[in-house]
């Protein structure tokens, strides 16, 4: 698990990612297919549940894509149950302290590190492969904490000294909102807080991600340096393409109905 995600992250090269909030496996297939280097399954917001977590790993068997899900919240139940049927790892949403994200490693790894039980689910094999996985799970999964609150940013250097951390994930709107500037991508001061949260992060060996709004900004991410960049989620591209075609055909994109 992981393993062609961490290479490029130690190599200091951009790995680029889709935000999958779509039921449809054929997402996760047409991402390895292109060789998009990572996925992460949202089930913090929308309707995705874990039978759709196991679909899109089943779509991406046989390739290097590594399958993170978003659950919707630190507590054991998602957590666990996303990784008992497979998931490659987290990204758990609002962290604001060290507490917290030691609470979550709890959850997330076996013991002697956490108290996660061992199970018979699929990331297991139904149990043919149960030694192997419960032996290397510790080292192979990927926890990702978001950082995305005033307060994470105020503890940020107690979250960054947090054991077996690789990567942390920058939510700027939230942050944004966390700060007043509710609906706002990057409202004040928070494009300059990201690029801090980079810069304190890499000083100590940690890897950054963010999701990108654009083409345009996909490339300021990687040549700032983020290691993780989101192109998107699967529908926001297909809306984004939609438009830029049908604007570039002279149709109006506020209306029901462009053709």
């Amino acid at each position: 698990m992981n393993e062609a995600l961490r290479n490029k992250l130690a190599a200091n090269e951009t790995a680029f990612g889709l935000w999958v909030t779509s039921e449809a496996s054929a997402v996760t297939e047409v991402a390895g297919l292109l060789g998009i280097d990572w996925i992460c399954i949202d089930m913090e917001h929308g309707y995705l549940d874990y039978r759709d977590i196991q679909t899109h790993l089943s779509a991406a068997r046989g390739t290097n894509l590594t399958v993170l899900v978003r659950p919707p919240s630190q507590e054991l139940e998602p957590i666990k149950r996303a990784l008992d049927v497979g998931a490659h790892g987290a990204i758990v949403p609002l962290i604001d302290s060290a507490e917290e994200l030691h609470a979550v490693h709890e959850h997330f790894y076996y013991p002697p590190l956490g108290r996660r039980g061992i199970g018979g689910e699929r990331s297991v094999k139904w149990g043919l492969d149960l030694e192997q996985y419960v032996t290397n799970a510790n080292d192979e999964l990927l926890l990702i904490p978001m950082i995305e609150t005033q307060r994470a940013y105020e503890n940020l250097d107690e979250i960054l000294s947090a054991d077996k951390l690789e990567t942390v994930f920058l939510g700027p709107g939230d942050m944004s909102a966390s700060r007043g500037a509710v609906g706002e991508w990057e409202g004040p001061g928070v494009a300059e807080m990201n690029l801090d949260i980079l810069r304190r992060a890499t000083d100590r060996g940690i890897s950054s991600g963010i999701v990108a709004r654009s083409t345009e900004e996909a490339i300021t991410r990687r040549d700032q340096g983020f290691g993780m960049v989101s192109l998107g989620s699967d529908i926001g591209l297909m809306i984004r393409q939609i438009k830029t075609m049908a604007e570039a055909l002279g149709k109006e994109t506020t209306g029901h109905r462009w053709f």
